[in-house]
């Protein structure tokens, strides 16, 4: 190795020792541009190096994370410790959602393999390889009011509140699965908050979405008030019959309280 080289390598080294004593877990490679005077083919030479020895991971193109001793086995960090870092880099609205926001809020039965972000449209590409897999889903709004930050090693980070994770689930059903989902809901009952599930699913834009989870809620669950909570909200709105699940035939028996079409049998997996 030249000279030169080496002294890139070892300033290299000691940038990321650098933000790792300040809390930060990831950098960008225009960042590493800006902040070092060396040529891209140096950089990218230097950087393979690191990756090589397991001291950095690259999540995608151009975004990096240091690899601490305590993750060196896995050789890839937990997602929620650079996702708010990830999301600015790309300049993207985001919440962590699905079940990685349902572990967060302490559902934890059904821990996901993989980390479920939604971001404003259009969604970056998902990232899947053997280290890591992280799914985007695209949304074109949502309210500021149903996001809630959650603090981690590495600052804060945005997830869905308890209330819009729980619609939000039933609205990728084809991801989830309705067993799966019920398990979560099960779960996430005890800390949703009648008021909030109210403001929550009136803002909600999906109304197939709150006739299946207030079924779900009342007919499965027992919970009957926070099912009540989302009656309000359909009082709101005009109804039609829907399908309890999108993926079976439409025959079945339709509940009248929520104009759900049971085509399927559910249960918790609790």
């Amino acid at each position: 190795m030249k000279k030169s080289e080496q002294i890139s390598y070892n300033y290299l080294r000691r940038y990321i020792d650098s933000i790792r004593s300040v809390g930060r877990y990831s950098f960008t490679l225009e960042e590493l541009q800006n902040e070092f005077n060396i040529s891209y083919g140096a950089l990218k030479q230097n950087l393979y190096r690191l990756k090589s020895k397991n001291e950095i991971a690259q999540v995608r193109q151009g975004f990096y994370v240091t690899i601490p001793p305590e993750y060196s086995k896995q050789g890839m960090l937990p997602p929620y410790l650079f996702i708010d870092d990830l999301m600015k880099s790309l300049n993207k609205p985001y919440y962590v959602a699905l079940l990685s926001a349902a572990a967060l809020h302490g559902a934890a039965h059904q821990q996901p393999m993989e980390f479920f972000v939604i971001v404003r449209t259009p969604a970056p590409r998902s990232i899947n390889n053997k280290k890591l897999k992280i799914s985007f889903f695209s949304k074109n709004n949502w309210e500021q009011d149903d996001i809630v930050q959650k603090a981690t090693d590495a600052g804060y980070i945005n997830i869905s509140s308890p209330e819009l994770t729980a619609l939000d689930l039933l609205n990728y059903p084809q991801k989830i699965g309705l067993n799966r989902a019920t398990t979560v809901l099960q779960e996430l009952a005890p800390i949703m908050k009648i008021s909030a599930l109210v403001k929550t699913a009136l803002r909600y834009q999906s109304t197939p979405v709150i006739q299946r989870l207030g079924y779900i809620l009342d007919k499965i669950l027992g919970e009957e008030k926070l099912a009540e909570s989302l009656q309000k909200a359909l009082n709101r709105r005009s109804s039609i019959p829907v399908l309890l699940s999108t993926q079976n035939e439409n025959k079945g028996v339709t509940d009248e309280t929520w104009k759900v079409i049971k085509n399927v049998e559910i249960e918790s997996d609790l």
